[in-house]
């Protein structure tokens, strides 16, 4: 009996705004998905042989879609409603070009824009929904990695992004 594919520690989880769960294990070898009416949480294969660096909601809502960021600096997107009793769901690349930096965090503006965050002050937008991403400059200059983004619909879809040595970037539009 060797160990099993789904031992280990969970290293971040989020919450949407109807209660459903989205976690990622400690080796980024898979994750769990857990909504209310569930007994249990229920594991789901990474499908692909790249770790999970973290992941989230489209639009902060499962029932828009789940995204996946990868070692070396890769986006995955499942754009739908995803089966959470499937073995894995159905996620496709995002064209963005990272040169290997790794992405940290992505955070939907709207149905459109979307933006993505990581190593050295890295940041991506997309205009069409995290299909296809573009580097923006903005933090070039700003040693150092952003972690999260943030967009609050609440107080206008005001936007912030977190980085080390508590630098904290305003989204100005």
């Amino acid at each position: 009996s060797g160990a099993s594919y789904f031992t280990g520690n969970i290293i971040s989880q989020i919450r949407d705004d109807d209660g459903a769960y989205l976690a990622v294990s400690s080796r980024g070898n898979f994750f769990l998905t857990w909504e209310p009416g569930n007994d249990f949480w229920i594991p789901h294969n990474r499908g692909t042989p790249r770790r999970i660096q973290n992941m989230g909601f489209v639009e902060g809502d499962i029932n828009k879609g789940v995204w996946m960021t990868l070692n070396g600096g890769k986006l995955f997107i499942c754009y739908s409603e995803p089966d959470l009793k499937a073995d894995t769901f159905d996620f496709k690349e995002a064209n963005i070009k990272t040169g290997g930096y790794g992405l940290t965090d992505v955070a939907w503006r709207n149905k459109d824009e979307v933006w993505a965050v990581g190593g050295s002050n890295t940041m991506y937008v997309s205009t069409d929904g995290g299909r296809n991403f573009s580097f923006d400059k903005s933090a070039n200059d700003i040693p150092g990695n952003l972690y999260n983004v943030k967009f609050f619909k609440e107080f206008g879809n005001k936007g912030f992004a977190l980085g080390s040595n508590g630098l904290l970037l305003k989204y100005v539009g």
